[in-house]
């Protein structure tokens, strides 16, 4: 199994897990490139309210590519009650199924631990005016 950490600005609370590279049968140029296609869709859907894709905006908290190439994400809303709680999981679903070699997805939705802007990108933020 590979865990392959959507962590990449200094602000998020996720890390990537040591060695993961080493515990997948998934050549590593292929894994790499999977992995940069995968947060490439992702980074195509977008939080309807906020003009930010989900994963600048830190909503991905794990991207999991399995050795038989699914992948299964864990990823959080900016509210429980935001009004697209029901669609957004499609939405990564579709988005991360076109990539690709990618031989199926699963979305989780997690809460714990609970999304603060702590976790946006500078690029999310310049793009919602806080930067």
């Amino acid at each position: 199994m590979m865990d392959e950490t959507a962590a990449h600005t200094e602000n998020s609370e996720a890390q990537p897990a040591n060695d993961a590279a080493s515990r997948s049968s998934i050549p590593q140029d292929e894994l790499a490139r999977l992995t940069d296609d995968i947060v490439g869709a992702l980074k195509t859907v977008y939080d309807p309210e906020i003009p930010a894709d989900i994963y600048e905006l830190g909503l991905i908290y794990r991207i999991d590519i399995e050795d038989d190439r699914s992948v299964k994400i864990d990823m959080t809303l900016t509210a429980p009650g935001c009004p697209v709680a029901g669609e957004m999981p499609g939405w990564v679903e579709n988005a991360v199924s076109s990539v690709e070699g990618v031989s199926g997805v699963d979305v989780k939705m997690v809460f714990d631990p609970p999304w603060t802007p702590d976790r946006m990108s500078e690029e999310a933020q310049v793009a919602v005016g806080w930067y």
